[in-house]
């Protein structure tokens, strides 16, 4: 029995051999096939004649990534796309969400290259979008614009910035949270979600806040920088045509706040109707005496928080307010949006009545 299995071992030796050459060679063929396959697909060329903005969303699979380029006609060869994915093994974890600029012509290969992640998490080709927001009455419209702009949910958001944990955080309340937001142009990654808004937000914040801007804050009679960013908001709804008004209307406001008098400001009023008023040009008393904590006709000081986002040109302006005198002011008549301003009541009383008859002559 034992020379049996002893000759049998030595005639399948053989055998045992050459399987395993063909099984080897079957390996280097098939390896050479994948090879080959990704070569000419890395070679293949996307298909669009000029340059291609794509936006990737935040987990976008392979699948999903494949039906965009197809859709947008980039690609045309799916498989040879894929066999390049397969020869890079490149998966959803390779993929660097964001916008990317496709040229025309790119090769398979320098296409899944420059949508790879790399170590700052972004992708290779990922480029940057302009973000601008302006004209915003409160943090919703800020949402709204930025979200068109960048993945950033507008409802997330809007939750994350007035919850508890982050008013705190950023020490403001919900009134008050508009003043962190300074309106501009950025430059964001397209991915950027709300936690990284903010916290580009606060940093620009802070940039602005220099000590020279906190110490005429205090110079000016001011005690922090919402309330600096409150009277900017009231400026900039009281003159939004003239900004060389603005440093005149800034000193009027900050003298009725130093003595104590009611600021009485039209645009306060205004707010508290919220849309009610839109495209509404004749003010009554009706709509002044409407009872809200931002009506300054009513109650004294400053809003509980800005009824506007105003430019840091206007925070500017309010810092550097001129030292007048002043202490009311009317609509002057026939200038397109200039104002005649009073340091008396009786010449108040005057430039007001001027106005009037323009109006009823204008009629």
């Amino acid at each position: 029995m034992r020379i049996f299995t002893k000759n049998l071992s030595k005639m399948n030796s053989p055998l045992r051999l050459s399987t395993i050459v063909l099984l080897f060679a079957f390996v280097v063929v098939l390896h050479s096939c994948t090879t080959i396959n990704a070569y000419f697909g890395g070679n293949k060329k996307t298909i669009n004649t000029e340059d291609v903005a794509v936006y990737i969303p935040t987990n976008t699979t392979i699948k999903e990534l494949k039906a965009i380029l197809v859709r947008q006609n980039i690609i045309d060869d799916i498989d040879a796309f894929q066999s390049v994915l397969d020869y890079k093994e490149f998966d959803e974890n390779n993929l660097g969400a964001g916008k990317y600029i496709v040229a025309s012509g790119t090769e398979y290969k320098t296409l899944i290259n420059g949508f790879t992640l790399n170590s700052l998490n972004n992708g290779n080709k990922e480029v940057e979008v302009e973000v601008t927001f302006n004209n915003c009455l409160h943090i919703k419209d800020i949402a709204g614009k930025v979200s068109k702009q960048i993945e950033m949910d507008s409802a997330t958001f809007v939750n994350y910035i007035l919850s508890d944990s982050i008013l705190k955080k950023y020490g403001f309340n919900e009134a008050k949270i508009g003043a962190l937001f300074l309106p501009n142009t950025y430059r964001f990654y397209w991915d950027t979600d709300h936690k990284e808004f903010i916290n580009k937000m606060a940093s620009e914040f802070k940039k602005f806040w220099t000590p020279e801007r906190i110490a005429k804050l205090k110079q000016v009679g001011l005690e922090s920088q919402s309330d600096a960013v409150t009277v900017a908001s009231i400026v900039y709804k009281e003159q939004d045509k003239h900004p060389e008004e603005w440093k005149t209307i800034a000193g009027l406001y900050l003298n009725r706040i130093r003595r104590g008098w009611k600021l009485q400001s039209d645009p306060t009023f205004r707010f508290c109707w919220g849309d009610e008023l839109k495209g509404v040009e004749r003010l009554t008393y009706e709509h002044r005496d409407r009872d809200c904590p931002y009506n300054t006709y009513i109650y004294a000081g400053l809003p509980p928080g800005p009824i506007f986002i105003p430019p840091s040109s206007v925070v500017d302006a309010v810092l550097n307010a001129e030292n007048n005198g002043y202490m009311y002011m009317c609509a002057k008549p026939n200038s397109d949006g200039l104002h005649n301003f009073a340091k008396s009541l009786s010449q108040h009383n005057r430039n007001a009545a001027a106005f009037q008859r323009w109006i009823r002559n204008r009629n």
